[in-house]
């Protein structure tokens, strides 16, 4: 690149709303400044595909899904991970998936929608396709669970709204994404409920196309600054850190397991094209 073009950054995958894409702008924009990192943060809002930004090579601080990551060659810099703040995160950079439905149906256990309707968001994605499927293959039971895998729904607050809507009966939500759309979309938020909820993994990280230290070093100290605190408290985030590529190593090879089981196994009687292949056809045992 040439030293004047600047660099780019994007939170698309945790903008769960216009103010939420608003404070993530303001964070990255004002860590970027500390680090005196000539960076722009871009507009790329859904449905516009994730895996062409990923594959960008001008990344300063760019989300990307643990999975695609897992499976990307040559793979990106990792700059940073978030932690975020709520309690049940113990202060690490994790998340799981929770499975939600509409807050008045029924359902008490994620086993009452068998038979029903289950969203998914993309097949790139670790919380929305990947981590459900595997918590599903453990759960066994009758097959197929569900009557439809309904059409990609993008993003976590497509497949949340999708229950809230009464498209789907099921759902499975990034855990993170869930307490960002609790503080930006309480009212689309308080129409689900949680019935079950996935084994934690390594969360998404910020990612870079080369190894930008002194941005990366911001991010970390980034909890030390008095005055991004309250962006950091509206988006739930207690601090950066520095993530382990090792510890997204596991990803893939759960994945590959997962697709395995499910090829061979009918999910659903009803498959949405975007997902078939990757599940298996109706009739399979």
């Amino acid at each position: 690149m040439s030293a004047a073009q600047p660099w780019i950054a994007n939170a698309r995958m945790y903008s769960v709303s216009v103010a939420a894409a608003e404070s993530w702008r303001e964070l990255l924009s004002r860590v970027a400044r500390r680090a005196r990192a000539l960076v722009e943060v871009i507009d790329y809002p859904a449905p516009a595909p994730l895996v062409e930004l990923w594959a960008r090579t001008d990344k300063a601080a760019v989300f990307m899904c643990g999975l695609p990551f897992s499976r990307t060659e040559p793979r990106p810099y990792l700059l940073a991970a978030p932690v975020p703040s709520p309690a049940e995160f113990g202060g690490q950079p994790m998340y799981w998936s929770e499975f939600v439905v509409r807050a008045d149906s029924s359902h008490r256990c994620l086993s009452d929608t068998f038979g029903q309707r289950i969203a998914f968001t993309s097949t790139e994605s670790q919380s929305g396709f990947a981590a459900p499927l595997h918590h599903l293959r453990q759960v066994g039971g009758r097959r197929p669970l569900f009557l439809e895998v309904i059409a990609p729904q993008i993003t976590p607050q497509g497949a949340l709204s999708a229950v809230a809507e009464g498209r789907a009966e099921v759902a499975a939500i990034d855990s993170y994404s869930l307490h960002l759309l609790r503080r930006y979309a309480p009212e689309l938020a308080a129409r689900v409920r949680t019935v079950a909820r996935t084994a934690s993994r390594p969360i998404p990280p910020l990612i870079a196309s080369s190894p930008l230290e002194s941005l990366a070093r911001a991010f970390r100290e980034a909890h030390e600054d008095a005055s991004l605190q309250p962006l950091m408290a509206d988006l739930r985030l207690k601090r950066f850190v520095q993530p382990d590529p090792l510890s997204y190593e596991p990803l893939l090879a759960e994945f590959e397991l997962t697709l395995d089981y499910w090829r061979t196994h009918a999910l659903a009687l009803d498959v949405h094209p975007a997902f078939r292949g990757l599940t298996s056809q109706p009739g399979a045992e």
